[in-house]
């Protein structure tokens, strides 16, 4: 297939083994998760044009949940109607719950094995520097002129300096965005400044001026049946757990709980964590805050969103609530991961499925596509902070008046020159650094 030949069309089947992959290897958090869909989608495949996906992905970035599993079923949903949403959304999620599961268990039993403690010492530098690989690569895409960066840099200093919720950040964003692209729409037009990326890729399956499909037109019908069908599974769901288990019971808390938090809160994983924190260990004392820590590097080393790390929360929860009994252990952490996994997710789809046929109808309209572009440029800021705060923690672990750890400093270094020089995939960049880590701890036991 050459630049100028528009890619042949794609079946449900097809597009079924591709997020399968992408379920499989879609490291590096939600910036780097959607640089791999951009390169895929894009660059590679050309299934959709820039434009169409930055339009997509900024409706994504203002949702509660995370952006890049609601991107894919956005896209899934867009080419193959509603269960191309659902296939692509669910196989986002579905091998990161099977392999948390796996680890989870791992982590219980045998979570103080030097082998274990050192491939964590490894990767944990590693993804470090795939979150800042990919604030990078997301910025470059989406800061197309001065403003824009202004907008990232004023929302940095925001959060980073004065702690300023993410809701305001948005909210504030999406007001220049609106009065911007009224008195300077040049500066808010999605994907303005990059016009010679549409002839770099070459025509796309859903292109620019492709019209939006029949199936993605607003319908009133349509909007009712979705939410309807996902208050349905919602109540069906919550109405066996509380006639098994009761309204105090551990799975019962559990998707209330998490259904609070897929839909009240912002800003990704990073964001929910002190929410997810302040619950599930202070006040249902499901988990430890160490177990809490550990879960992250959990859910930064597997693929999937890093909001996956609350299938590890269910999971030890069920586990020490031992919800189906002493004597199955493992069944009850993975029918908690399972039960946290679908309430927290449950909405992202909805809000796919329900608003998507809002979305499309404005993806040309600059009074809608204005606020969005803003916030999409606010939020690169945001994501700049969490790649330092997760840096932080991995470079002084025991705080600012501890040790810099400057053996995790060097693997960091290396993977950013392996990924920014050499351009180093996720895995064999992985599988490197883990190897490393493992070098350190049985080399040099006091580095850790």
């Amino acid at each position: 297939m050459t630049p100028t030949d528009k890619p042949a069309a794609v079946s449900l089947a097809q597009a079924f083994w591709f997020w399968l992959k992408l379920g499989f290897i879609s490291f590096g958090g939600p910036a780097g998760q959607i640089a791999i869909m951009h390169t895929e989608l894009v660059e590679r495949r050309r299934w959709i044009s820039e434009k169409r996906f930055l339009h997509a992905l900024n409706y994504c970035m203002v949702l509660p949940g995370p952006e890049a599993q609601q991107l894919a079923t956005y896209i899934g949903w867009l080419m193959h109607r509603s269960w191309g949403g659902i296939v692509a959304g669910a196989l986002f999620v579905l091998p990161s719950l099977f392999i948390l599961v796996a680890l989870s268990w791992v982590y219980l039993v045998y979570g103080d094995v030097p082998v274990v403690a050192g491939i964590f010492y490894g990767i944990k530098p590693a993804v470090t520097a795939l979150v800042l690989h990919a604030a990078h690569r997301i910025g470059t895409r989406a800061l197309k002129n001065n403003w824009l960066w202004g907008i990232a840099a004023a929302a940095f200093v925001a959060i980073f300096a004065f702690d300023v919720p993410f809701p305001a950040i948005v909210l504030v964003a999406g007001l220049i965005g609106h009065f911007g692209g009224q008195h300077a729409p040049q500066v808010f037009i999605v994907g303005g400044g990059h016009g010679s990326a549409h002839k770099a890729y070459g025509p796309a399956l859903i292109d620019d001026d492709t019209p939006t499909p029949h199936h993605a037109l607003f319908s009133r019908a349509h909007l009712v049946q979705v939410v309807l069908v996902g208050l349905a599974l919602w109540g069906g769901v919550m109405a066996v757990l509380v006639s098994q288990y009761g309204l105090g019971g551990t799975l019962t808390q559990m998707g209330w709980f998490f259904t609070k938090a897929a839909l009240l809160t912002f800003g990704g994983a990073y964001a929910v964590l002190p929410y997810v924190y302040q619950g599930a260990v202070e006040q249902h004392q499901w988990l430890s805050g160490a177990q809490m820590i550990d879960g992250l590097a959990l859910g930064e080393t597997t693929p999937g969103p890093l909001i996956m790390v609350v299938a590890f929360v269910g999971f030890v929860g069920g586990w020490l609530k031992q919800v189906f009994g002493p004597e199955a252990l493992f069944l009850g952490g993975a029918a908690a991961a399972t039960v946290v996994t679908f309430f927290t997710f449950l909405p992202s789809f909805l809000f796919i499925l329900a608003g998507g046929p809002l979305v499309e109808s404005t993806h040309g309209n600059l009074k809608f596509t204005a606020p969005l572009t803003a916030i999409t440029a606010a939020v690169v800021g945001v994501i700049l902070n969490l790649a330092l705060f997760f840096a932080y923690h991995v470079l002084w672990p025991q705080g600012f008046g501890g040790r810099f750890d400057w053996v995790s400093a060097l693997i960091a270094v290396a993977a950013m020159v392996a990924l920014f020089r050499f351009k180093l995939g996720v895995l064999p960049l992985l599988a490197a650094c883990a190897v490393a880590g493992l070098a350190v701890t049985f080399a040099r036991p006091s580095f850790l």
